[in-house]
C-alpha cells in the first residue's frame, strides 16, 4: 500500500508588523535606559544570521561543535527515553543541528509504522520558509509544520499549535537547542520555563541545551575571536539600526568586547563608544548621547552548573531524566520528563 502523502503546514501567530513595532520598542526602552542594552535578537538579520553560521566553524567558538558531539552520541537515547513522535523545536532557525534528532525519529516511526511530525517554531518567516524546503526534500515521509510565533510571548499558543499540526502528532519531545536558554536573564527565564511546563502534558519532553561554566579562558574567546568574526556580528546591529530606524551610527565610533561576569555567571557581550558623541534615529525621532567609553549591552550568555539547572528546571516542574555531556565537559544536553 502506498504511504500516505506528507503533510506540510505553516501557521503565522504573529501580525505583519511584529518586527518593526518591536524594534521601535526594543531600542526605545534600551537606549533611553542606563546602562544602555539591544536584545540579541536584533543581531539575527540576514548578515548577522551568516556571520552567526561563521562563527560556529571558529576554533575558538566550541559550544555548535560540543552540542553536535553529544547528538551524534545520545540523539537515538533522547527519542527512544522519550517514546515521541513528534519532534518540536523552539527558535529553530535553520533546522541544521535538528538532523541527528530527525535522523533518529524517522528511523524509529519506521519501525513501528508510524509517522513523524516536526514542528519548526521562529520568528522568522524566511527560516521556516528555507528549513522546510530543506527537510522536505530529506525526510519524503515527515509531516512538517512551521509555525512563526515569539515563544517568550505566545508560548502556549504555538505548542498547541505544534501539538496537532492537523493531526494527533503523540508525544512530543520539545527542543531547545544552542544554549539559547542563556540569552534569558534569570527572571525571564523562571517565566519562560514555567510557561514552557504549563503548555505541556504528561509524556511530553524537554530536551534542552545548556552551556556550562568553564575557565573565562575559554569563555572569553569564543566571543570575541582572533579573526574578528564575532566583532562583525555585533557591530552589524547598528548596521540594522541605520537601516531600520533611520539612524546614523557609524560603525568605527564603537568597538566590540566580550566580557565575563563572574558574580552572574554569564558572558556579556558589548559595544563600547570609542568618544563621546551623539546618534540620531530618524524614525524615532531620537537623539542618543553616548560618552567615551560608554557601553551598550547586545547579548547576555548565562553558563550553567548541573546543579543550578536542576533546580530551576525542578522549580518549574520538571523532572529530570537523563543528563549528557561532550567529552571535555563544556556543553550540556538533558533530558526532562512532565
Amino acid at each position: 500500500m502506498p504511504s500516505q502523502p506528507r503533510t506540510r503546514s505553516y501557521t503565522d501567530l504573529l501580525p505583519a508588523d511584529f518586527a518593526a513595532r518591536r524594534l521601535r520598542e526594543d531600542v526605545l526602552a534600551g537606549l533611553a535606559g542606563e546602562p544602555k542594552e539591544l536584545p540579541p535578537t536584533w543581531l539575527y538579520d540576514k548578515i548577522g544570521s551568516e556571520l552567526f553560521e561563521e562563527i560556529t566553524r571558529l576554533p575558538e567558538y566550541y559550544p555548535t561543535r560540543c552540542e553536535r558531539e553529544i547528538l551524534l552520541a545520545h540523539a537515538r537515547d533522547a527519542v527512544e527515553t522519550s517514546g515521541a513522535r513528534a519532534l518540536v523545536e523552539l527558535g529553530s532557525g535553520s533546522s541544521l543541528k535538528t538532523h541527528l534528532l530527525l535522523d533518529a525519529l524517522t528511523a524509529a516511526t519506521d519501525r513501528d509504522g508510524g509517522r513523524a511530525s516536526y514542528v519548526a517554531l521562529d520568528v522568522s518567516e524566511d527560516a521556516l520558509g528555507e528549513a522546510g524546503d530543506r527537510l522536505a526534500e530529506r525526510y519524503p515521509r515527515l509531516d512538517l509544520h512551521a509555525v512563526r510565533a515569539d515563544f517568550t510571548t505566545q508560548l502556549a499558543d504555538a505548542l498547541h499549535d505544534g501539538r496537532t499540526g492537523g493531526q494527533d502528532a503523540g508525544r512530543r519531545l520539545v527542543a531547545f537547542l544552542g544554549g539559547t536558554i542563556g540569552n534569558l536573564e534569570p527572571a525571564p527565564r523562571r517565566a519562560f520555563l514555567a510557561g514552557l511546563r504549563a503548555a505541556l502534558v504528561p509524556g511530553d519532553h524537554v530536551l534542552l541545551g545548556a552551556d556550562l561554566v568553564k575557565s573565562p579562558e575559554v569563555l572569553v574567546p569564543a566571543y570575541d575571536d582572533a579573526a574578528g568574526v564575532t566583532a562583525a556580528f555585533d557591530l552589524n546591529v547598528l548596521e540594522v539600526l541605520n537601516r531600520e530606524l533611520g539612524a546614523d551610527f557609524d560603525l568605527g565610533d564603537f568597538e566590540h568586547r566580550a566580557v565575563w561576569d563572574e558574580r552572574n555567571e554569564w558572558i556579556e557581550m558589548r559595544l563600547r563608544s570609542r568618544r563621546a558623541h551623539r546618534v540620531r534615529l530618524a524614525e524615532l525621532a531620537m537623539d542618543v548621547e553616548l560618552r567615551a567609553g560608554e557601553e551598550i549591552r547586545t547579548e547576555v550568555s548565562a553558563k550553567f552548573r548541573r546543579e543550578g539547572l536542576t533546580a530551576e528546571l525542578a522549580a518549574a516542574g520538571f523532572a529530570p531524566v537523563t543528563w549528557w555531556t561532550d567529552g571535555g565537559g563544556r556543553f550540556s544536553l538533558s533530558l526532562w520528563g512532565c
